[in-house]
């Protein structure tokens, strides 16, 4: 699937230092993208695996899951496709109580993330530990829609949202970087919005 740079661009808007460079304030609009056909998964047959390259490959069902700490994310998200949404709130677990349980090889230095449509992205580890990242069923006090990812979508709002896999599944810990659906169709392999890492190739 070819990439695109012609994504058109609004000035930025909102508050001052909020919203990076290229993007502009989406408001009350949460748009809808996805590569994929978006699936209805019952969240009685959902899970979450943490595997790869660590101590106690461990898998959480919906209810399992549930009954860990639960956490919450209050601030921005950023789309690739230039837009920026403002005060959004998630909810779910950290990522970190995850990597807890599975007990992260010393060698694991990134992360593939895939969902149960057989997408995947990748990340460096260590943009998801540290409080950086959640796996989230609920949006603004509501489940998450199945078009927003539901029943439960990874969360790692400091970088492009496309790095926040919908219907996430599992995930695998790695020593090598592997990229993921995106990235190997031209996308940046970490993502930074305040860095425009767009594109491969972009700084």
């Amino acid at each position: 699937m070819p990439v695109t740079r012609g994504f058109f661009r609004k000035r930025a808007q909102g508050p001052e230092g909020r919203i990076p460079p290229g993007q502009y304030d989406t408001g009350s609009s949460w748009p809808v993208l996805t590569a994929e056909a978006t699936p209805r998964i019952d969240p009685a047959d959902w899970s979450i695996t943490v595997d790869g390259l660590v101590e106690e490959p461990t898998t959480w069902t919906w209810d399992e899951a549930h009954r860990l700490p639960s956490a919450t994310y209050s601030g921005d998200i950023h789309c690739v496709t230039t837009w920026t949404k403002l005060d959004m709130v998630f909810r779910g677990i950290s990522v970190d109580d995850l990597l807890a349980a599975a007990r992260p090889r010393p060698e694991a230095r990134f992360v593939l993330a895939h969902s149960s449509t057989g997408y995947t992205t990748n990340l460096p580890l260590e943009d998801v530990t540290g409080g950086q990242a959640w796996v989230v069923w609920e949006a603004e006090s509501k489940p998450l829609t199945p078009e927003h990812g539901g029943p439960a979508r990874l969360l790692v709002p400091h970088l492009y949202f496309w790095k926040s896999a919908k219907w996430v599944s599992r995930l695998e810990l790695l020593e090598e970087d592997q990229q993921g659906f995106w990235e190997r169709n031209g996308y940046h392999d970490r993502g930074d919005p305040w860095r425009e890492q767009r594109y491969q190739g972009d700084a």
